[in-house]
C-alpha cells in the first residue's frame, strides 16, 4: 500500500508542476498552432493536390503523436534534475522503492502529456480534420499508449545519462532525428536503403502510424500514408515499452544503490 501511496505521490507532484508552469503551457497551445495550422496549410496549399491527401490531417496525427511521446520522454528524464535538487534528494534519500519512483514519474508524465495534446484536438476540429467521434474514442487509449512508449523510452535515456548537462546535451539528438525518420512532417512510404533501418527502429514511428491509422482507416488515401496496420504498431509499441522500461528501470536502480 505504501508503494501505491508513493506512486500516487510522485505523479500528483508531476501534475501539479505543470499547473505552475505557464510556459510549458503556453508552448503546448503555441506548438500545434505553428506545425498544424502554418505548416499544415502551407503543405497543403502547395502539395496537398499533387500528394493525393490532406497535409493537414498528416500533420495533425504526427504532431499528435510527437507531443505525446516527447513530453512523456523529456518527464522522464527530468529525473536527473529531480536528483540533483533539494526537494527531490528528500525523496531519493527516503525509504521509497526506486522502482515507486519511476512508475509514478511514468503515470504524472503521462498525464502532462495528455493534457498538453488537448489543444492539438482543438485546433484539428477548427481546421476541420474528420475527428468523428468513433475515431476520437479509439484515439484516446492510443494517446496513453503512446504516452507509455515515450515514458519508457526516457526511462531507458534517462538511465544512460549521468547528469543534466549530459542530458540536456544528447537528449535533442535522440529526439531530433526520429522527427524524420517517424514521418511527422514529411510522407516516410518510400524512402532509401540506408534510412529504412533507422526509421524501423526509431520508435516514435509507431504511434504516429498508429494515429494516421485509426484517422484514416476506410479512406481512400490509407494506403498512401499509414505504413503498418494497427496490430502490427501495437505488437511493437508494446515490445519496445517492455525493453525500455526493463532495462532502463534496472540501470537505473542499480545507479541509485551504488549511490
Amino acid at each position: 500500500m505504501s508503494d501505491v501511496s508513493a506512486i500516487l505521490t510522485v505523479a500528483s507532484r508531476d501534475v501539479l508542476k505543470l499547473g505552475r508552469d505557464r510556459t510549458r503551457l503556453a508552448f503546448s497551445i503555441v506548438f500545434p498552432l505553428i506545425f498544424i495550422g502554418l505548416m499544415g496549410g502551407t503543405l497543403q496549399g502547395n502539395l496537398g493536390r499533387a500528394a493525393g491527401f490532406n497535409f493537414i490531417g498528416f500533420i495533425f496525427t504526427g504532431v499528435l503523436g510527437m507531443t505525446l511521446f516527447q513530453s512523456a520522454a523529456q518527464g522522464l528524464i527530468s529525473l536527473i534534475e529531480d536528483r540533483e535538487q533539494d526537494f527531490s534528494q528528500e525523496m531519493f534519500v527516503s525509504p521509497i522503492s526506486r522502482y515507486s519512483i519511476v512508475f509514478g514519474k511514468i503515470l504524472g508524465e503521462s498525464v502532462v502529456s495528455l493534457v498538453q495534446a488537448v489543444p492539438a484536438f482543438g485546433l484539428a476540429l477548427l481546421l476541420k480534420v474528420p475527428l468523428t467521434l468513433p475515431i476520437f474514442a479509439l484515439m484516446l487509449p492510443a494517446a496513453v499508449l503512446a504516452c507509455l512508449l515515450g515514458a519508457g523510452f526516457g526511462v531507458l535515456a534517462m538511465s544512460l545519462l549521468n547528469s543534466q548537462r549530459a542530458a540536456q546535451q544528447i537528449f535533442p539528438f535522440l529526439m531530433f532525428p526520429q522527427f524524420f525518420l517517424a514521418g511527422i512532417f514529411n510522407p516516410i512510404k518510400i524512402l532509401p536503403w540506408y534510412l529504412a533501418p533507422f526509421s524501423l527502429l526509431s520508435p516514435l514511428r509507431y504511434p504516429v502510424d498508429l494515429f494516421r491509422g485509426i484517422l484514416y482507416q476506410g479512406r481512400p488515401e490509407y494506403s498512401k500514408i499509414v505504413l503498418f496496420d494497427p496490430l502490427t504498431n501495437l505488437a511493437v509499441m508494446a515490445a519496445m515499452f517492455a525493453v525500455f522500461l526493463v532495462i532502463g528501470t534496472a540501470l537505473f536502480v542499480r545507479q541509485e544503490t551504488n549511490r
